[in-house]
C-alpha cells in the first residue's frame, strides 16, 4: 500500500506541474549578430573551455532553452523586419538600431527584465545612447572605436610623417603613389552599406559637421557635410584609394592591409586580433588619430551595439519570460564569460565589472577606453536614423559615380525632414 501511495503522490505532484505550466522549459529565441570569424564558435561551437555560450547557460539555468542563431550583419536586418512582418519576432535581438523598434511599440522597456545590479554596472555614458522620452529600451552589448592604422615601414619609405589633416593627408597619399605605382593603395575607404554611415561620420565630425546640429536636429545637408563628402570623394577621384569602395566592405580592406597592399586604413581597436587570426605577418603598424580639416579636431566614431528584448503577448507567463530574459543577461555579462567574449574579437566592454580584468590581460585597453571617452556617437536614438543611415551611403554612392554631393543630401534632408 505504501508503494501504492508513493506512485499515486507523484503521478498527482506531476500532473499539478503540468496544470500549472510548470514542467515546460521556457524557449528564447536570441539573435546574435557575426562579429567576425569567432563569433559562431564562441556562442554554439567549441569557443568556450570545450563547449560553448549556449550549453553553459543552458546547464547553469534549468528551465530555460536558448534558440540562439548567429546571422550576419549584410543579413540581419531582412531577416528581423521578415520575422516582425511575420508576427515572429525574437525574444532577444542583439543589432546596433532600436529606435524604430521602440517607437512601433515592439520592445519591451528595460526596467521590465533587467536586473537593477546589472543595469547599475553599464556604463551611464552608454546607457543615454538607448532612452527616448526618459526610457530605456537596450542595454549595450559592446563597443569599439575607430583609430588611423598605417604601415609604419611604407610611410618612412616614402619619406612622410603620418598626417594629422586634410592637406597633409593628400600629400602623403601622393608620396605613396609615386613611391609604389598602383601596387599599394594609399587610403582605405568603405562606403558599403556595411559602412558607408562611419566613412560620412569620419570626414564630416572632421570638419566640424554632423548627422545633426548643435540643437540635435537633422543637419546632415549642412555645408560642412557637402565639403567633407566632396573631399571623401575627391581622394577616390584622385587615385588615392582603393578601386571599389562601394563594394569592398572594412574586412576587404583589412585584409588588404595585412597583405600589405594597403598603407593606411580607419579601422576598430579589433584590428590586431583580426590580422592576427588570418594569419597576416610582417606589418609594421601604428595607430593614430583620424586625419581632419584645418580649424576642425580630430574625433574617433564611438560604434555601440544593443541587446534589446521585443514583447510577446502570447507568452503564458509574462513575468516569467522576463525572469528568464534577466537570466540571459545576467550570465552573458558574468566577467567570467563576457571578458572572453569581448577580448576575443578586442572589443571594447559595456559594463564596469569586465574593465579591470580586460586591461589585466591586455594593458592596451586602457588606451583605447581613453579614445573610447572622446567618441563622438550615431544619433541612434532619433527614429530616423535607420533613413539616415541607408541614406547617407546611398549619396556617397552616388557621388562616387559623378553625383553632386550638395543635391544628393539635399534630398536626404528632404526626406527625413518632411
Amino acid at each position: 500500500m505504501k508503494k501504492i501511495a508513493t506512485l499515486l503522490l507523484a503521478v498527482l505532484l506531476l500532473v499539478t506541474c503540468v496544470g500549472f505550466g510548470l514542467a515546460e522549459d521556457i524557449t528564447l529565441d536570441v539573435i546574435i549578430c557575426q562579429y567576425g570569424p569567432n563569433t559562431n564558435d564562441w556562442f554554439t561551437g567549441t569557443g568556450m573551455d570545450g563547449s560553448n555560450f549556449v550549453t553553459k547557460f543552458e546547464e547553469a539555468n534549468p528551465g530555460i532553452k536558448l534558440n540562439l542563431e548567429v546571422v550576419s550583419w549584410n543579413d540581419v536586418y531582412t531577416v528581423v523586419s521578415t520575422r516582425i512582418s511575420n508576427n515572429n519576432a525574437p525574444d532577444i535581438l542583439n543589432i546596433d538600431t532600436f529606435a524604430d523598434y521602440a517607437n512601433e511599440g515592439l520592445l519591451l522597456p528595460v526596467a521590465d527584465y533587467c536586473p537593477e545590479e546589472l543595469y547599475n554596472d553599464f556604463f551611464p555614458s552608454f546607457i543615454e545612447q538607448s532612452v527616448i522620452d526618459g526610457v530605456c529600451w537596450a542595454v549595450p552589448d559592446l563597443a569599439s572605436a575607430r583609430a588611423l592604422y598605417y604601415n609604419v615601414d611604407m610611410l618612412e619609405e616614402a619619406g612622410v610623417e603620418v598626417p594629422t589633416t586634410w592637406a597633409e593627408l593628400e600629400d602623403v597619399c601622393q608620396a605613396l603613389l609615386d613611391v609604389y605605382g598602383g601596387e599599394v593603395y594609399p587610403w582605405g575607404i568603405d562606403m558599403t552599406t556595411d559602412e558607408g554611415q562611419a566613412a560620412f561620420a569620419y570626414y564630416a565630425w572632421g570638419n566640424n559637421g554632423g548627422f545633426v546640429d548643435e540643437n540635435g536636429e537633422w543637419a546632415v545637408n549642412c555645408d560642412a557635410n557637402v565639403e567633407a563628402v566632396e573631399y571623401a570623394i575627391g581622394l577616390y577621384n584622385q587615385g588615392f584609394t582603393n578601386p571599389n569602395p562601394a563594394t569592398q566592405t572594412r574586412y576587404d580592406l583589412q585584409d588588404m592591409f595585412g597583405a600589405g597592399k594597403l598603407a593606411m586604413v580607419i579601422a576598430p581597436n579589433s584590428l590586431p586580433t583580426y590580422i592576427a587570426d588570418k594569419g597576416y605577418s610582417g606589418v609594421n603598424y601604428a595607430v593614430a588619430d583620424i586625419p581632419h580639416n584645418e580649424g576642425a579636431t580630430s574625433s574617433s566614431v564611438g560604434v555601440m551595439d544593443r541587446i534589446m528584448a521585443f514583447k510577446d503577448d502570447s507568452a503564458p507567463d509574462q513575468a516569467a519570460r522576463n525572469e528568464a530574459i534577466g537570466k540571459f543577461l545576467t550570465f552573458f555579462y558574468d566577467p567570467e564569460n563576457y571578458v572572453g567574449w569581448v577580448s576575443m574579437e578586442d572589443f571594447l566592454p559595456a559594463v564596469n565589472s569586465a574593465v579591470a580584468a580586460l586591461v589585466e590581460a591586455n594593458p592596451s585597453f586602457e588606451a583605447w577606453l581613453n579614445v573610447l571617452d572622446g567618441c563622438q556617437f550615431y544619433p541612434t536614438a532619433k527614429a530616423e536614423w535607420i533613413d539616415v543611415k541607408q541614406g547617407v551611403t546611398s549619396a556617397e554612392q552616388n557621388a562616387l559615380t559623378g553625383g553632386d554631393v550638395k543635391t544628393l543630401l539635399d534630398a536626404l534632408q528632404a526626406q527625413i525632414t518632411k
